[in-house]
């Protein structure tokens, strides 16, 4: 495993029923539609501890959301994909193409139906715990956690320590919040 968690560049994540817990509320404000997501905050950190490393990470949804939009800003994700067709494929080929990544060099995490054509592409396909049958099978490691609770830092941190990266990610982290 750990041999396939070092050719990893590229960490990309499902959004809804991985980083969120597969709710979506809408409703209207003022006249205007507005949908919201829950993210957990630990998953926030575990993004916050791939900073400096040599990974980047990309969330992929099937469905546009400003929701989503908006938290993959304020983690500063690098590549965000909101695929209006429902269809991963091409846009992600079209990112690892532009970032020069290879199909072998991706862990993806996913929960359903629509990551199964990724799932079997990626070097490294990661299932959360609350993920459809089809998709725990295709997967080489599966959380303890489900989608939206923290199955996200679960992954990062599982991950650093697949590649031996943790213990320096952890110190970076803490480091830089120290107080003079």
């Amino acid at each position: 495993m750990s041999d396939a968690a070092r050719r990893v560049r590229l960490l990309a994540l499902d959004v809804d029923g991985v980083l969120t817990d597969n709710a979506i509320h809408i409703g209207l404000v003022g006249g205007l539609r507005v949908e919201f997501k829950r993210f957990d905050i630990q998953d926030g950190l575990g993004h916050v501890l791939l900073r400096g490393l040599p990974i980047q990470v990309a969330w992929v949804s099937a469905r546009p959301s400003d929701a989503t939009t908006l938290r993959a800003t304020e983690l500063r994700v690098s590549e965000l994909i909101q695929a209006a067709d429902g269809r991963k494929i091409p846009p992600m080929q079209a990112m690892l193409d532009r970032l020069g990544i290879s199909w072998d060099e991706v862990a993806f995490v996913g929960d359903d139906l629509a990551d199964v054509p990724v799932l079997r592409r990626v070097g490294l396909p990661i299932a959360v715990a609350n993920a459809i049958p089809e998709v725990k099978a295709l997967a080489a490691h599966v959380t303890t956690a489900v989608g939206g609770h923290g199955a996200v830092r679960e992954v990062i941190e599982w991950l650093l320590q697949q590649r031996g990266e943790y213990q320096q990610a952890m110190k970076r982290y803490l480091a830089e919040r120290e107080v003079a």
